[in-house]
């Protein structure tokens, strides 16, 4: 429009438009650099989706309002976002400088003390109308339980750091809360405890290192909130699943002296964790929740999206009634292009702005529904997204699956996605875990066949989306869920410090507590708990795909048996670094694990094994190929894989037992052997045992055995040889 144009909509004529220069509908959100704007002092240009309303104003504090000070009417200034173009709203701000505080606000709502025009009055009232932040804003603050907008310096001395670029096959994600990870550290100082930079302290930088893990994934870090029901039951969101603003960091995870100073030193704190993470080699990965907002269903809190445009950023039925396939009361809206774009351009901030390294997708089919709420592999999003110039090398994984119809679609999204895979996690569990209590209380566990596959990435599960074992996240458990202790502890769920009556959580968690429900002195039981434990670790990171542990799994923490521990900030979620025997040598076996992969990997052809290279040869106990009749045979509890490449720089030889008997069984005999060779070209002929997952395994370690030689594996057990 120009400066004689008429505003659309009831707008009173005191609010006059500026001459000589003209805002943009691009890019959204504040911008001090956009063409005709940057030459007018001390302007910036706004933009705001909202659909939702007919006219909007913006308003301010200066750029040197007090910190921790709550605005007032006679604190703010006032500027109408003159022009609209579809539906985006956006305007020329003088004024709105770095620190300032603000706001969007609907025209008809009148401010006493702030003028249309935005001078300040002498108003008496001091009311203020419902704000609503900016979807863009760099950071949000809370003054007098409002939310505010704020801007951040986005510069940052990043002193050469580089992103690893880890590839795909040698990744193996830790996930990990910023709270938890360093909340009871002992080595870490107090104060810096559960914070970001507790988590890159020297301390944790050599834990993760020594670990052997390339990439930390975080539960979210998005600016979140607590649920309404949470606040009145006195608890927190501590996963953090309820997202204020998809562009800013949380502040409550910044140590107190960067809150003290405001949101550009928690911008600072947090790009300073991703920086010394990245000079450790240490992948920084997200979990990000664009699938729903802390705005939850009807009649929850209003400050953002609900308020500029609640049919369009939210899904509805036909109706008019919010369809939620997350289960929190919304759903984000990704018919609306405007969404997609929102998620595109938040991903993008991340990745240039923080130098992340990728992001797993919470409720990822709810963000891939089309407009009759049915999932699509070639949506938009999907689309857009790989092909995205500066997404491209970001790893993206999938949580693939929401509550809605439909919504289990593992295996199912398209080449260039990683899925969590949660067939791994049932079969593995069931094999070590519910098949073990069976078999002791006198029923029968179920065949090898399933975990074979499990072995061998899902490869027939992520064959239809064109995709390789890489595509298969690999997981025994996650945040929500067990521990990998609690699974071989508890029979049953106890949540009852969530406040729900213990309602909450799965009850399906084939889970089996070796003989006593939790904490107890019994050694044989705890002796068969430790065992266990390493059998699922061993599985995990033996298995083609793309490992992920759960942080304190590899040193046995507990959460006492709860399931759903999302309101627990406290005790039971927090890693507990004081370890006895046990926990050291499941703490021993992971790193050894670990660097066993990490040496196989660094042996074999770069492209092994997405381009199918190398061989996964199955036998039987007499150390034959496996047959029909053994695959589908429950009491065949032995299985043996030979796994390689043709001419490539090592072989292992897993060999599975899970019968509660130690088992005598012939490795594979020679003739099956023809063929495989070393890099060099000779033949292999001798096996060398190299790790075992059985109480007194380690006595056996460097044992060698010729082709067809007799061994004997101890009960429910792994034994690992090279040759």
């Amino acid at each position: 429009m120009t400066a004689t144009s008429q505003p659309t909509g009831s707008i009173p004529v005191q609010l006059k438009r500026g001459t000589g220069h003209r805002s943009r509908p691009f890019p959204l959100g504040v911008a001090d650099s956009v063409p005709g704007v940057e030459s007018v002092p001390g302007a910036v240009n706004l933009a705001v989706y909202a659909p939702g309303q007919q006219a909007l104003d913006v308003v301010f504090t200066d750029p040197d309002f007090p910190a921790d000070a709550v605005p007032t009417a006679e604190d703010l200034h006032r500027a109408p976002l003159f022009d609209v173009t579809d539906h985006i709203h956006h305007g020329t701000v003088v004024g709105l400088g770095y620190g300032s505080l603000y706001a969007l606000v609907a025209r008809d709502r009148r401010i006493s003390g702030v003028s249309r025009t935005g001078r300040k009055t002498s108003g008496k009232s001091k009311a203020l109308p419902q704000l609503l932040i900016d979807p863009y804003g760099d950071a949000v603050v809370e003054r007098g339980g409002r939310y505010w907008s704020t801007r951040v310096r986005r510069d940052f001395d990043w002193n050469g750091a580089q992103k690893p670029h880890t590839p795909l096959r040698d990744t193996i994600v830790y996930e990990a809360h910023v709270i938890g990870q360093t909340k009871l550290h002992p080595g870490i100082p107090e104060e810096l405890r559960g914070t970001y930079a507790g988590l890159a302290h020297p301390v944790m930088l050599e834990y993760l290192t020594q670990l052997g893990v390339t990439a930390v994934e975080l539960l979210p870090v998005h600016h979140h909130r607590d649920e309404n029901h949470l606040r009145q039951l006195g608890l927190d969101n501590y996963w953090g699943y309820n997202t204020v603003s998809f562009f800013a960091p949380h502040p409550s995870y910044a140590t107190a002296a960067a809150q003290a100073r405001g949101p550009q030193a928690i911008q600072d704190e947090f790009k300073g964790m991703v920086k010394l993470l990245h000079e450790a080699g240490i992948e920084v990965l997200l979990d990000v929740v664009y699938n729903h907002t802390a705005e939850e269903g009807p009649g929850g809190p209003t400050f953002c999206w609900r308020g500029l445009g609640d049919r369009h950023y939210y899904r509805h039925d036909a109706e008019g009634r919010y369809v939620d396939t997350t289960g929190c009361g919304n759903a984000l809206n990704f018919d609306d292009p405007q969404v997609v774009r929102m998620t595109l351009d938040s991903l993008r901030h991340w990745v240039n702005d923080f130098q992340i390294d990728g992001f797993r997708f919470d409720l990822a089919v709810t963000m891939c529904r089309d407009g009759a709420h049915h999932f699509t592999n070639r949506h938009p999003f999907l689309v857009a997204a790989q092909a995205d110039p500066v997404l491209a090398g970001t790893k993206l994984i999938a949580e693939p699956w929401d509550v809605g119809l439909g919504g289990w679609q593992t295996g199912h999204f398209p080449a260039g996605w990683s899925d969590w895979n949660d067939r791994f996690r049932d079969v593995v569990r069931d094999f070590w875990v519910a098949d073990r209590g069976a078999l002791e209380h006198g029923s029968q566990g179920g065949s090898t066949a399933r975990l074979a596959d499990c072995l061998a990435g899902s490869a027939g599960m992520f064959e239809s989306s064109g995709r390789s074992p890489l595509a298969s996240v690999n997981l025994v458990t996650a945040h929500d869920g067990f521990t990998l202790n609690d699974l071989v502890s508890y029979n049953e769920k106890h949540n009852e410090a969530n406040g729900e009556d213990n309602r909450d959580g799965t009850s399906n968690n084939r889970s089996y507590n070796h003989g006593a429900e939790g904490l107890t002195q019994d050694d044989d039981v705890l002796d068969a708990r430790a065992q266990t434990q390493r059998n699922l670790m061993a599985t995990l990171l033996l298995s083609l795909g793309v490992p992920m542990i759960t942080a304190g799994d590899e040193i046995g923490r507990t959460q006492r048996g709860n399931n759903n521990a999302y309101c627990q900030n406290n005790e039971i979620s927090w890693t507990d670094w004081n370890l006895d025997g046990r926990q050291e040598r499941l703490l021993a076996t992971t790193r050894e694990l670990i660097a066993v992969r990490k040496r196989f990997l660094a042996g074999q052809p770069y492209s092994y094994p997405a381009r199918g290279l190398g061989y996964l040869k199955w036998f039987n106990d007499s150390g034959h190929p496996m047959t029909e009749e053994n695959w589908g045979d429950s009491q065949c509890r032995l299985l043996q894989l030979l796994i390689g490449v043709p001419g490539g720089r090592g072989t292992g030889l897993i060999v599975v037992n899970g019968s509660l008997e130690p088992t005598p069984f012939q490795l594979p005999v020679a003739d099956e052997l023809r063929g495989i060779s070393d890099e060099h070209g000779v033949a292999l002929r001798s096996f060398s045992l190299l790790l075992s997952t059985s109480q007194h395994g380690e006595l056996r370690r460097g044992a060698v055995f010729s082709p067809g030689n007799q061994d004997t594996i101890e009960a429910s057990s792994i034994t690992l040889y090279s040759l």
